[in-house]
């Protein structure tokens, strides 16, 4: 999230996205804090709790008074109710450390890393009702040879995902 957010004030983004809302489903998420400091408009409605369907129709009467043409999701570890998705067809887009047709879920890393592979991708891809099963949109390798630790192969991707991220919002942004 950060990284979005220096493209769009100071980056590839500047003239083409604006951040309305940074929302957490957590209190404490850094993000939120972040935000803050920068002026950027924030939210929170804790998930903790709640069943998904109610949680989301909660998120959904938030930003129903924002006039949002994506959602742009970073760090958000929650699955989207089928309504949710509904409500703004191929508007969400997710980052996954993984590619999405080989690893869906938590953990890509580790798994790119238990797995031994020599590299990995990172995959950007549109938001259904599944778990990271959406439309890719574009996929950026991550070189994994040498690395002999998680952090390693965590800190390369990243790297790439920080950069990576961005310029795929360029491209569908424009």
């Amino acid at each position: 999230m950060k990284a979005i957010v220096e493209q769009c004030q100071g980056g590839i983004l500047k003239n083409l996205a604006e951040v309305v809302l940074v929302f957490a489903n957590k209190q404490d998420a850094k993000g939120l804090e972040y935000a803050k400091e920068l002026g950027l408009e924030t939210a929170c409605i804790a998930s903790k709790g709640l069943k998904r369907r109610t949680f989301d129709q909660k998120v959904l009467a938030l930003l129903a008074d924002y006039q949002l043409d994506y959602i742009v999701l970073a760090g958000y570890m929650r699955v989207l109710s089928k309504e949710f998705v509904a409500a703004y067809p191929q508007k969400i887009i997710n980052i996954h450390p993984a590619d999405t047709s080989q690893h869906q879920g938590l953990n890509g890393y580790g798994w790119a890393f238990e797995s031994g592979l020599s590299t990995t991708k990172v995959t950007v891809h549109y938001v259904d009702e599944g778990l990271d099963t959406g439309t890719i949109i574009a996929q950026h390798s991550v070189d994994l040879k040498g690395a002999t630790t998680l952090e390693e192969v965590e800190r390369r991707g990243l790297a790439v995902e920080h950069y990576f991220y961005s310029k795929t919002l360029q491209g569908i942004f424009e």
